[in-house]
This record gives structure tokens, C-alpha cells and sequence, in this order.
């Protein structure tokens, strides 16, 4: 008898429903988070945009290796579901010292959310993973409204979270602090992470048929002293990484070294086909970790590129900087029923779907038109400030090709590798993720902006040449990867359709 064979199987609709309002509030408080960092940096603490775009890609960079170590102290020491609720209260704490009005917490608090993230992000898709294991058709239908919780908490922060920090009236002062409008925003995120660890308390009795081995064995309390104390250490060492600029190159090479030596391990290994697979498997990597570097300018960029250079009022409505960084998350809802819609038909056409490979390539087509959109905004611009359709027009390009590329990157890994070395590679993919968001960083700092630059008129040309810059190395990738589609699709052993289009690791 097993561990879960003595305990009675609830529905697991009802763990899912757990799991996806978890997900939700941990959404909720890392986009509110995200959506402000970079201005906050830029307009508090008055660093300039090239050190603040290296500051949050390293941040970013830490954010995706992390979770390798969650999924480890999840399958072997604590347990899926215990590193969860360990996650969500080092993500709590951070968010909660990023709202103290205090200089000297920016960065510890920096390293307590890339912990806290690595900590939570792999163990609730492990946990909805076991929920139907062995019913890939309920699987891929579940991982589809997962993915729609990660867009659902993230749009309602984004909107939430600058609309707070612009109201410069609303402040606290709490014994001798003064917290003001920006640190009441991040401490939304603070909130919205409490009411996921609430929802977990009270409904987790619906998830004890469901977790690793460890969730099934008594809680050893060494253990999970050893593992606090070993979190609290890696969480200092990552606020120091994030702080000094050669500290984060060094660990991003390290990221970069131990991604190649996954990789060449795994092509040491196996038979010729399960070799060829990897080949591909590699290549598709590489095109997400492209993708990765233009979702960054989200943050940076095009964030920034929105502070000075785009109209504020669209449909007759205010709208701050930051939450134009809704758009991207209002257009992967919008498009992703009707896109999966289209891939269901064409597999029912005598033609059949797409391969993966001509979805990577067009996805990379649609971030070139994106980026292409941004930078000819500038033609139409009046006084150096541009109408915020174009960055509708852009943000529903990139958002696209967002759903061709990164969205499928756990079905790729899935369905290219075999189960005994998946969890590996998943970790090389989000290791080369975390590359590209430093690498993403380092691009957005190219719009580099001297002291006496002020005016729209002058910032425009600057984001104007990194858009189209960005745009034509996007379309030079595009046909580099239409040219390989033939051996993509040869290694690859495609005799099978790939519609699983949102069968996806976490955004």
C-alpha cells in the first residue's frame, strides 16, 4: 500500500481550484512588484536607466535559476507541497521589506523574492501535475487554465499597483516612517501573497492525496531548520550578487556554463535518436531564450520608453506607465482561445497542425514586427510623444509570439525528452532563461540617457534606434530559424501533432 492509498481521493477539480488561486495571489504579488521596480529605481532612487536595467536583469536572471533549487528541496527533503508554503512566506517577507521606506532593505528584499520564487514556482506544477497523471487530455486542458491564472493575478496587480503609487496623498507614517504612496504598492504585493497562504490554509486538506515522497513522511524539523537557515545564507548572497555588477556577470556565466554542460551530458547520453532530440530541443532553447531577451524590454524599455514618450490617455482614460505592461498580459487572454481554437481546427484538416519549429519561427516574426512597430512609431510622434495604440498594436504582436514560443516550452521539453531526464532539462531551459533576462537588461541599458537629456524630442531618437535594432535582429533569427525548419523538424522525429499550445512552465 502507498502513502496516498490510505487517505480518501477528493475531487481533484478542488485541489486544482487550491493550487490555481495560490498561483493567482503569487501572481498578483510578483507583477505588482514588477511593474513598478525599474521606475522606482530610476525615479526614487534616481539611478540611471543603464544601472537600473543590469540591476533588474540580474534580478531576473536569479528569479528563473532559482527554481531548480526549489525542486530539489521539493522532491527530496520537505516536500512539494511544504517548499510551497516555505516560498510563499520568503516571497511575503520580501514583498513586506520592500515596502519598509528604507534604502538599506532594497536590496535584501531583492534576495528574499528571487528565493522565495525559486522556493515556489516548480511545486505547484508538480503538485497539478499528479492530479490527472497518466490523462494527458485532462492534463493539457488543466495546464491551459493554469496558465490563464498566472495572466489573471498578474493584469489586476498591474493595474492596482501603480494606480496606488500615483496617488502621492496616500501615505502611513508608522513609528517614525514615513511609507508613501510607492511603498504602499509594493506592500499590496505583501497583501496579496498573505491571502494566498490564507486561501492554502484553509482548503489544503484537499491537497494531502496529492505530492512527492517527502509530503508523506513526518515532518523532520532539522530539516527544515537546516533549510531555512541555508535559504536565509543563499538569500543574502543573492541581494549582494543583484548589488555589484561583477558579481552578477560572474554567477550569469556560471548559469551559462552549467546550462551548456546539462546539455552536452545529455548528448553523451542515450541512443542517436534520443540525441537528435536533444539537438532540437537545444535549438529551441536557444530560440526561447530570444523571446526572453525582448520580454525583458517590458520591464525596461518599453516601460521607460512609456514614462517619456507615449500619451497617457487612451479611450479617454488615464493610464500610468507601468500599466501599459498590462497590455501584454490582456492580450495573451485574449488571444489564446481563439489561437488554440485554430491550431484544434488545423489538426482536424488534412494538411494537420503546424510543427514546433514553424511556430518558433513565426513567433520570432511576430517579436520582429513588434519591435518594427515601436520604432516607426516615432514617425508619427508630435513633440516627441507617440500615440499609445502603437504599443496596443505592438504589445498584441508580441504578445503572440509569446504563446508560439515561450508557452510552449513544457510541452517541447515533454514531448522531445524522455521522463527519466525531463526535470533536468526543464532546468537547463529556465537557466537559459535566466541568461537572457540579464542579457535583456543589458540591451534595455543601451538607451542610455545623458544628464542633460530631458525632453521627449530627445529620448525618442535613442528608444527609436534599440526598438529598430531590436526588431531587425529579430527578423534576422526569424529566417535563420524558417531556414532550418527541415532539420528542426528531422530531429525532432515529428510524426505527431504539437498542439498542446498551452501546456506551459509558469511566465
Amino acid at each position: 500500500m502507498t502513502h496516498t492509498d490510505a487517505i480518501p481521493r477528493p475531487q481533484p477539480r478542488k485541489a486544482f481550484l487550491v493550487l490555481f488561486f495560490v498561483e493567482v495571489w503569487e501572481r498578483f504579488g510578483y507583477y505588482g512588484m514588477a511593474s513598478l521596480m525599474v521606475l522606482y529605481m530610476v525615479e526614487r532612487l534616481d539611478l540611471g536607466d543603464a544601472q537600473a536595467d543590469l540591476i533588474w536583469g540580474a534580478f531576473s536572471a536569479l528569479v528563473y535559476s532559482m527554481p531548480m533549487l526549489g525542486g530539489y528541496v521539493g522532491d527530496r527533503v520537505l516536500g512539494a507541497r511544504r517548499t510551497l508554503v516555505l516560498g510563499a512566506i520568503t516571497l511575503g517577507l520580501g514583498y513586506l521589506l520592500l515596502s519598509v521606506p528604507l534604502t538599506a532593505t532594497f536590496f535584501p528584499a531583492m534576495g528574499l523574492i528571487a528565493l522565495g520564487n525559486g522556493l515556489f514556482k516548480v511545486n505547484p506544477n508538480n503538485l497539478a501535475s499528479r492530479l490527472y497523471e497518466g490523462d494527458h487530455s485532462r492534463l493539457d486542458i488543466l495546464f491551459t487554465l493554469y496558465y490563464t491564472s498566472l495572466n489573471i493575478g498578474s493584469f489586476v496587480s498591474i493595474l492596482l499597483t501603480p494606480w496606488i503609487k500615483d496617488h502621492p496623498a496616500w501615505s502611513i507614517d508608522i513609528g517614525g516612517l514615513h511609507f508613501d504612496s510607492w511603498h504602499l504598492a509594493f506592500g499590496l504585493s505583501a497583501i496579496g501573497l498573505t491571502l494566498g497562504l490564507l486561501n492554502y490554509g484553509v482548503f489544503q486538506h484537499y491537497l494531502r492525496p496529492y505530492g512527492t515522497a517527502p509530503d508523506f513522511r513526518k515532518l523532520h524539523w532539522r530539516k527544515l531548520a537546516a533549510v531555512i537557515a541555508v535559504s536565509l545564507l543563499i538569500a543574502f548572497m543573492l541581494a549582494e550578487i543583484i548589488r555589484y555588477r561583477a558579481a552578477a556577470l560572474a554567477v550569469v556565466g556560471l548559469l551559462l556554463l552549467l546550462t551548456i554542460l546539462i546539455f552536452a551530458r545529455l548528448l553523451t547520453s542515450g541512443d542517436q535518436s534520443q540525441r537528435r532530440r536533444v539537438i532540437a530541443c537545444m535549438v529551441f532553447t536557444f530560440m526561447a531564450a530570444i523571446w526572453a531577451i525582448y520580454n525583458q524590454q517590458i520591464y525596461t524599455s518599453l516601460t521607460l520608453f512609456a514614462l517619456r514618450n507615449v500619451n497617457h490617455e487612451l479611450l479617454g482614460m488615464h493610464v500610468a506607465p507601468a500599466q501599459f505592461q498590462d497590455l501584454n498580459q490582456f492580450w495573451l487572454v485574449v488571444l489564446a482561445g481563439p489561437l488554440a481554437w485554430f491550431y484544434q481546427r488545423m489538426h482536424r484538416s488534412a494538411r494537420g497542425d503546424f510543427s514546433i519549429a514553424t511556430k518558433y519561427a513565426f513567433g520570432l516574426y511576430l517579436l520582429a514586427l513588434a519591435f518594427l512597430l515601436y520604432a516607426a512609431s516615432g514617425f508619427s510622434a508630435r513633440a516627441g510623444v507617440v500615440s499609445p495604440w502603437w504599443l496596443v498594436a505592438g504589445y498584441a504582436a508580441q504578445s503572440l509570439g509569446e504563446l508560439l514560443i515561450s508557452a510552449l516550452g513544457f510541452s517541447m521539453v515533454s514531448q522531445l525528452v524522455p521522463e527519466r531526464v525531463r526535470g533536468i532539462v526543464m532546468g537547463a531551459w529556465f537557466l537559459g532563461m535566466g541568461v537572457s533576462n540579464y542579457a535583456g537588461g543589458a540591451i534595455a541599458g543601451i538607451a542610455h540617457f545623458h544628464a542633460g537629456m530631458t525632453l521627449p524630442t530627445e529620448s525618442l531618437p535613442v528608444y527609436m534606434h534599440l526598438f529598430g535594432g531590436l526588431g531587425l535582429a529579430a527578423l534576422i533569427c526569424a529566417l535563420a530559424a524558417t531556414a532550418a525548419i527541415p532539420l528542426l523538424k528531422s530531429l525532432a522525429g515529428q510524426g505527431r501533432d504539437y498542439s498542446e499550445l498551452l501546456a506551459v512552465s509558469n511566465h
